[in-house]
């Protein structure tokens, strides 16, 4: 979502700022702006649509300045508007804000009751108007971000940067992240790492309710009860946030390409010994699991599912995490609740762990981020060992949470006596098999190319499922229509024929996940039941699969042969090479795609 940098520097900012914003076009936006302080005053620029729009309006009216606060905002009040970019700037105050303010409309009727005309339609400005308020009461600047900051309810992170105060810049943060990155005679605000990895590798990570109060060389940080506090420093490896496309046309592409080395790295980080290393992780008291997660998240949890259930005999319950705490679900004190986050910072599932916290024995994070808010407040955080993802659809966290899952699964099923060592040693063999196996799968890249150019044309697609390959259908359907804007469905294949077959012509490609599995005869009548509608049907399976099912289908894709267990991550790669290559044919914008943002952390 909205990314935020601000910078007391040596030089002039507005380059670094624009720099920073470049690394965060990842998390989605849809206009930009900077704003600095010189001898002017403050002044800003601003641009809608890409970053490069700003880059272009500084080349012809720069910004001086030493001191400035930039943004890249994806659009919750108010459209994409010039009017309603940031930095949002009122009398001496200049902010930049991620989030939302939930009483935004209470505070906007008092300020213009009282005079204080808003400009924009953004909840973001009554920040901005309500500090520039308290500044002309003659509140000195701390006071006045501090009374303003008193009277906001709902989530954000903040940077204030004040006319007359060169040396000063004012930050907080509840719900959304915020982070203080610490240079030698310079400070900096970032939304995570990666914005401030250009600048220093010393992060300090703000908590929930935090406020902090920046100079060159000093750091003030009070917490929610307005006592200062102590917040460590961590030293970021640069190579956690380098970006880099490395030859490849877009970041999805490489982050496709890079899977079966990062579950290398996950596997080799559990597995060791011919064992599942998760110390703190004992299963054999839980008697119910709840799984909560959002987008492509929560459909690894629907895979997880069936691990959990059939492995480990372990009955789960799976959330939608914007659902989760309306729903006031009944929770047992041996229960464990886990949460599963590429960023570890998107809202609804963070709101959903604090909502479980006190109610269930144990709260778990699968996170990417070891340092985010969701691994912070979980009890235990399992990382996923990912990396940067810079592309909007997840592919190779995805393919992550899958194995965590699948090896918290296993863990459950020997910490409950279900599995035997031999059961543990024979899937854990498997399991080292998978990077190869996933490397192999790449190779049906080339014909997914040109099948790609006919699903193009396509206004609506189909994906069929059985078993574990029903989260895999779901999760297709959701790439294609995230970054191809063509309209999809999934459905567990034996509900076809329950309405979903009406759909069915000449003109709706299906796509059909069928490993040869003890579901694969199943899966392959009901694949039968759309072929005898005229329905041009794509066969993604193993040989022997598409040997016995392949006859009379439109297109076949044939993977390696894998474990019933491994399949769905396996299956992973097809569907998102097929999302991928359909989008290149179409011409959208892969890495970014309209009105999505990587990070979600609003409500």
């Amino acid at each position: 979502m909205c990314g935020i940098i601000g910078i007391l520097g040596k030089n002039e900012v507005a380059p670094q700022l624009v720099e920073s914003l470049r690394r965060l076009e990842y998390r989605g936006y849809d206009s930009a702006g900077i704003a600095t302080l010189n001898h002017n005053g403050l002044d800003r620029r601003r641009a809608t649509g890409k970053l490069v729009n700003l880059s272009d309006l500084l080349v012809h009216e720069p910004l001086a300045g030493k001191a400035g606060i930039g943004h890249t905002r994806w659009a919750t009040h108010g459209a994409a508007t010039l009017a309603n970019a940031h930095p949002h700037m009122h009398g001496r105050v200049a902010v930049v804000h991620n989030g939302i303010i939930e009483n935004f409309r209470s505070l906007r009727e008092e300020l213009e009751a009282d005079g204080h005309t808003p400009e924009s339609q953004t909840d973001t400005e009554v920040i901005a108007l309500l500090t520039s308020r308290n500044l002309m009461q003659g509140m000195p600047p701390t006071q006045a971000a501090f009374a303003a900051l008193d009277r906001l309810e709902g989530a954000f992170a903040l940077a204030f940067l004040f006319e007359d105060e060169p040396d000063l810049m004012i930050g907080a943060r509840i719900g959304s992240p915020l982070a203080i990155g610490h240079g030698d005679g310079e400070m900096f605000f970032g939304s995570d790492a990666i914005a401030l990895a250009p600048l220093t590798e010393r992060v300090t990570y703000l908590e929930d309710g935090d406020r902090a109060v920046l100079t060159r060389t000093s750091v003030e940080i009070y917490n929610r009860a307005g006592q200062r506090a102590n917040r460590s420093m961590t030293q970021v490896a640069s190579s956690a946030t380098r970006i880099e496309k490395s030859g490849y046309r877009h970041f999805m592409a490489k982050e496709i390409a890079e899977q079966p080395a990062v579950l290398a790295d996950v596997i080799s980080h559990y597995v060791r010994d011919n064992a599942i290393h998760m110390p703190d992780a004992d299963f054999s008291a839980v008697d119910r699991l709840t799984l909560v997660a959002c987008g492509t998240a929560h459909y690894a949890c629907h895979v997880a599912k069936y691990w959990f259930e059939q492995i480990a005999r372990l009955p789960v319950d799976i959330d939608i995490a914007s659902e989760f705490r309306y729903r006031e679900p009944p929770l047992s004190e041996k229960s464990w609740a886990v949460f599963v986050s590429q960023s570890g910072e998107t809202a609804d599932t963070l709101a959903a762990l604090r909502y479980a916290k006190d109610k269930v024995a144990r709260t778990v994070a699968v996170v990417n981020v070891a340092t985010s808010s969701i691994a912070r407040d979980a009890d235990l955080a399992l990382p996923i060992m990912a990396g940067v993802e810079v592309g909007v659809a997840s592919t190779k966290a995805f393919s992550c949470q899958l194995v965590v899952l699948l090896m918290m699964a296993l863990k459950a099923g020997q910490d409950r006596g279900i599995l035997t060592d031999a059961q543990i040693n024979e899937n854990l063999a498997d399991l080292e098999k998978l990077p190869s196996l996933m490397n192999q799968a790449m190779t049906v890249a080339a014909p997914i190319s040109k099948i790609s150019e006919n699903l193009a044309e396509a206004e609506d697609i189909l994906f069929l499922g059985r078993g574990p390959m029903y989260p895999m259908a779901l999760e297709g359907a959701l790439k294609l229509k995230e970054i191809s804007y063509i309209h999809a469905e999934a459905y567990a294949a034996g509900e076809l024929k329950h309405g979903p077959i009406a759909l069915i012509d000449a003109h709706v490609p299906v796509i059909v996940l069928a490993p040869k599995d003890t579901l694969f005869d199943k899966t392959v009548s009901n694949m039968q039941e759309v072929m005898a509608r005229h329905g041009k049907v794509l066969l993604i399976s193993d040989a022997a699969g598409v040997a016995e099912a392949g006859h009379d289908t439109w297109a076949t894709l044939t993977l390696p042969t894998v474990s019933a267990l491994l399949a769905p991550v396996l299956y992973a790669v097809p569907v998102q090479l097929l999302a991928y290559h359909t989008a290149v044919a179409k011409g959208t914008d892969v890495d970014q795609p309209r009105n999505l943002a990587k990070s979600v952390t609003v409500e």
